[in-house]
């Protein structure tokens, strides 16, 4: 019996990855349980020898002058059978025989092993799932619930849902399809793992240039800041300490291939990629790009807000549709940005630039 157990264990260990060591303590702690349960006794010993493939097994009793407890106390004519040298108020050990707790063993190594599979199994994807938070993941799609939206995925060997308030908007999902999804979170739970998974977080933008640029991965350039309206536009702030870099340029790729790919995998969403700058003027400038800035006025009260003029021309660019681009840009930046045309004449279309465009709380950090 010994021989096939440790071959078991030994099998689990290459089959499944799962330590026999971690097996062994587990079944230690479940036969010891079962023999206190079983055999009424408290204070036992459980060892376990792989090596020399041998059990140890063994219930301890105090040796007393009369047995008032027989599953703890014995006598000590009965105690000098195991330990020639027992006197009363001795412990001794008293091994029991594969036949006293062969069955015991069996049936809680069989509980335990069952059990050892499943938690190391989850543990093992637990640990493999942590590693890929704040990360991209491949999914493929299996089912979409036709009532909600919400997509059954498979990463793996674990299923998730990319509910539909994490997914892009204009892009329509069909079952088969592969999709780059963006793992914020995951959860241990009583079932498994729990991927919390987004098609729209700003996360998704950041990992995608890291993939697509050498530049960003190696260090060379960063991404400072990142704001996002999912299936519609981005603006992504990057910055490089070597000067004969441009951070910009890199991202952009070679007539454009690097930023195209990462649009094509977002659904077509535009993307704006600005350079960051330390000068507070030429980074909200620069973040309200593709509309020219004649000039910015910061507040010298420091209360993060500012004055910006741009041509007459160019009013409704710098807003942006519903007033978007302006909104984008004072996430990236962080400042409450009030634009105003060079004339200082608003057009009756232009009525809502003359509300100030705060940045909300999101501030483009994907972690």
């Amino acid at each position: 019996m010994n021989s096939e157990f440790f071959e078991a264990l030994a099998l689990l260990e290459k089959e499944k990855g799962i330590p026999a060591e971690y097996l062994l303590e587990k079944i230690k702690n479940a036969i010891s349980i079962a023999i206190r349960r079983d055999a009424n006794a408290e204070d036992n010993i459980v060892e376990i020898d792989p090596a020399h493939q041998r059990f140890y097994v063994a219930v301890r009793k105090q040796v007393v002058e009369e047995v008032e407890d027989p599953a703890s106390e014995i006598l000590p004519d009965q105690a000098k059978r195991y330990n020639s040298k027992a006197m009363v108020g001795d412990i001794v050990e008293i091994p029991l025989e594969t036949k006293d707790f062969g069955r015991i063993a069996a049936q809680a190594a069989k509980h335990v092993i069952r059990q050892g599979i499943r938690e190391a199994e989850r543990g093992q994807l637990l640990a493999e799932y942590q590693s890929k938070q704040f990360d991209i993941v491949t999914a493929t799609i299996l089912k979409i619930d036709p009532k909600k939206g919400n997509a059954t995925v498979e990463i793996g060997r674990s299923e998730a849902i990319l509910p539909k308030n994490e997914q892009i908007a204009t892009e329509e999902l069909s079952e088969g399809q592969r999709v780059k999804v963006y793992v914020v979170d995951v959860l241990a739970t009583e079932k498994g793992p729990k991927l919390m998974i987004s098609r729209t977080h700003p996360g998704l933008v950041k990992r995608l240039f890291e993939m697509q640029v050498p530049e960003i991965y190696d260090g060379t350039v960063e991404i400072k800041a990142i704001s996002r309206e999912a299936g519609s536009r981005t603006k992504i702030a990057v910055y490089s300490k070597d000067e004969n870099v441009d951070a910009v340029g890199a991202c952009i790729g070679p007539k454009g291939a690097r930023v195209s790919t990462i649009v094509d995998e977002l659904d077509g969403e535009k993307i704006d990629v600005i350079k960051f700058s330390e000068d507070v003027g030429e980074f909200i400038a620069a973040a309200l790009s593709p509309s020219d800035v004649l000039s910015v006025e910061v507040d010298p009260e420091g209360t993060k807000s500012c004055k910006v003029t741009v041509p007459d021309h160019q009013l409704s660019l710098a807003i942006g549709n519903k007033g978007q681009n302006a909104r984008l840009a004072a996430r990236l930046t962080g400042w409450k940005i009030d634009i105003r045309p060079e004339s200082g004449f608003y057009g009756e279309d232009d009525e809502t630039v003359q509300q100030k465009t705060l940045p909300e709380d999101e501030t483009g950090s994907e972690e």
